[in-house]
């Protein structure tokens, strides 16, 4: 039975996270290591970096990866299958109906009211993520990778993945070998 909640646990996170990939992370974190225990805070963490350094929507490899660890080839199928179905199917049925009604003060509100509620998701999510970093490597570690990190995107115009392969590296030689 295992499929069966990878089936409904990607459904609902990504038929509820508006906004695409950023706004179902959170929704999938609460599912994946809160409720069901498929994985730890790290290992997430983990998932949500090594996806990021790949091409394509992060959801559809964190349903990959996490159905294939819960249920084999068949879990990651229907994590899969559960992450694209519900936008795909979507946007094919209201595509027309959004398209006739996206100057509608409705429509551009619904949009707009909800990213308060997408961004108080985020910034939890950032909490937690960054708890458990300063847990495992320490506050002044943490705030250091963050600050580079912050600094070659943001000031250097770095692509995200070579920053996440960057930080990767650094993990590997610095802090697995004590030296942190």
């Amino acid at each position: 039975m295992e499929w069966l909640e990878l089936l409904i646990s990607f459904f609902l996170s990504n038929a509820l996270g508006y906004g695409g990939g950023p706004a179902s992370i959170p929704l999938m974190h609460q599912e994946i290591v809160v409720r069901h225990q498929w994985a730890t805070d790290t290992a997430f963490s983990n998932m949500i970096a090594l996806g990021n350094t790949l091409p394509g929507p992060i959801a559809t490899k964190i349903a990959a990866i996490v159905g294939y660890d819960a249920a084999g080839w068949i879990g990651a199928g229907v994590a899969l299958a559960a992450t694209v179905v519900p936008s795909a199917a979507a946007l094919v049925l209201l595509l027309k109906l959004l398209r006739n009604h996206r100057h509608s003060p409705v429509v551009k509100g619904m949009t707009l009211l909800v990213q308060p509620a997408i961004a108080v998701m985020m910034a939890l999510l950032t909490w937690q993520m960054a708890t458990a970093s300063t847990a495992s490597i320490g506050i002044w570690q943490s705030l250091a990778i963050a600050a580079v990190a912050y600094w070659l995107m943001e000031r250097r115009n770095i692509h995200p993945a070579i920053v996440i392969c960057g930080a990767f590296v650094y993990g590997a030689l610095v802090l697995s070998h004590g030296f942190a």
